[in-house]
């Protein structure tokens, strides 16, 4: 059954990793079901550790077995009662992650990996990741708290999509006792302005009860336990969701999944948020 499927999180030695490890450890507590930490890497399948040592290369880069050591012990230390397992892989991460969400319950990657790009910036692993998931992913990432536990906030932000992403979004929040903003953006299309002082307001206010109208529609079946805020705003659902992130602990939205598409498979709003949310973002795989 997908409840006894593991938490998977990919770890490469770097911080951000160790972090997602925390909260893939939390996840995983809040759910019930084990921890999975995977390491993935070709490094050592073509430079071989004893090349490597001869080059000097572990002082600067773990053997994949210590760093799966390493999250092993940080999520034994956080979570002592968790069921823990883990493997080193050597093959490109992208693929290995993607092959692993076809057996979680959800995917959790930190926001690059080793390398000079700031982590302001969404490395390659987590996006290709977020794109091609079979599950939940969540890219620990942004000015959060470091814990899937009751955040700071207690709140959870999610940009209205299909049933599966608001079903994940309410699931995530009974579990931190967190309450969920919905959110959906509007925009009035330039062609419909006016400057005359006695129209300008029609179009826009149009545009907003549509906005509305479709926000109670999603929202109707809304668990009646859970504390639920709606909100339209006006303007670029990326931007709104983004500014949203600021005040939430995890911020949720979809992607449409579509067969036989080879592409990376995020949306416009999904890969702006990735990059510029200011707390963890979670995909939801939607179907096309």
């Amino acid at each position: 059954m997908s409840m006894d499927l593991p938490v998977v999180v990919g770890v490469d030695g770097s911080e951000p990793s160790m972090r997602a490890v925390d909260w893939a450890s939390d996840e995983a507590a809040l759910r019930g079901v084990p921890l999975r930490i995977v390491n993935a890497c070709l490094w050592e399948r073509y430079e071989g550790a004893a090349l490597a040592h001869d080059l000097g290369e572990p002082s600067a880069r773990a053997l994949p077995q210590e760093v799966v050591q390493g999250a092993v012990r940080r999520a034994g230390a956080r979570h002592p009662d968790l069921k823990v397992t883990s493997e080193a892989v050597f093959e490109e991460p992208e693929y290995a992650l993607v092959r692993e969400s076809r057996n979680a319950s959800l995917l959790v990657t930190g926001t690059r990996g080793r390398g000079g790009m700031t982590e302001a910036l969404l490395g390659s692993v987590s996006l290709t990741v977020a794109g091609h998931a079979h599950c939940p992913v969540i890219v620990v990432r942004g000015d959060h708290d470091n814990q899937a536990r009751a955040g700071r906030h207690g709140r959870i932000v999610v940009g209205t999509g299909q049933k599966t992403t608001l079903a994940f979004a309410f699931e995530e929040a009974a579990r931190r006792g967190a309450a969920v903003e919905a959110i959906r953006a509007w925009r009035c299309p330039a062609h419909e302005s006016t400057d005359h002082p006695l129209l300008a307001g029609e179009p826009a206010r149009l545009h907003e009860q549509q906005a509305v109208e479709a926000l109670d529609a999603a929202l109707q079946d809304a668990p009646d336990t859970a504390e639920l805020h709606r909100r339209t705003v006006e303007g670029p659902a990326g931007a709104v969701l983004v500014g949203a992130s600021h005040h939430a602990d995890l911020l949720v939205v979809g992607a449409r999944r579509r067969p036989r598409h080879f592409g990376l498979q995020l949306g416009r709003v999904a890969h702006r948020v990735l990059h510029h949310s200011a707390c963890p973002v979670a995909i939801v795989p939607e179907e096309g």
